[in-house]
C-alpha cells in the first residue's frame, strides 16, 4: 500500500483546535501578508472562536485517551470513534447514525453501554446539562 498523502489524517475537534491555537500564537507579530493569508487567519480566528462554544474547549489528551480506550471493545472503526468523541451522542439514535449496520454490530445493552461510557468519559455541557436535567427529576 502506498501512502498518499502522508499529511492527510482524521483529526478530533481538539486537535484542531490546538492546532489552529499554535499556529495562531506562532503568527503573532508578523506583518500582515498578502490577500490568502489574510483569508486564512480569518478561517482560522472563525474556526477557533466556534471550537471553543463546543465541548472540545473542555477537553484534553487524556480524557481523550481514557475515552479511546473504554469504546475499543466495541470494534468501532476510527472515523466511528472519532464521531463519538466530537458529536458526542446522548441517544441510541443518533448512535446508530453514527456507526455502520449498529444493529448488526451492537446490541441495545452494548449501545447503552457506549451511551454511559460517552457521558462517563466525554466532560462538558451536555454532560452538565444532563446533571441539572437528573436533578431536576
Amino acid at each position: 500500500m502506498e501512502i498518499v498523502d502522508e499529511n492527510s489524517a482524521m483529526l478530533s475537534n481538539y486537535e484542531v483546535l490546538t492546532l489552529l491555537k499554535e499556529l495562531q500564537s506562532q503568527g503573532d507579530g508578523k506583518r500582515k501578508g498578502n490577500k490568502m493569508h489574510q483569508n486564512l487567519a480569518t478561517v482560522s480566528y472563525e474556526t477557533i472562536k466556534y471550537l471553543e462554544k463546543t465541548p472540545c474547549n473542555d477537553q484534553t489528551p487524556e480524557i481523550i485517551k481514557n475515552f479511546l480506550l473504554a469504546v475499543g471493545p466495541y470494534k468501532l472503526t476510527k472515523a466511528e470513534k472519532l464521531q463519538l468523541l466530537n458529536q458526542r451522542p446522548t441517544s441510541a439514535v443518533e448512535i446508530q447514525l453514527m456507526i455502520e449496520e449498529s444493529e448488526e454490530r451492537l446490541s441495545e445493552d452494548q449501545i447503552e453501554e457506549l451511551l454511559q461510557l460517552i457521558s462517563t468519559h466525554l466532560i462538558g455541557e451536555q454532560t452538565e446539562e444532563m446533571e441539572v436535567e437528573q436533578d431536576a427529576e
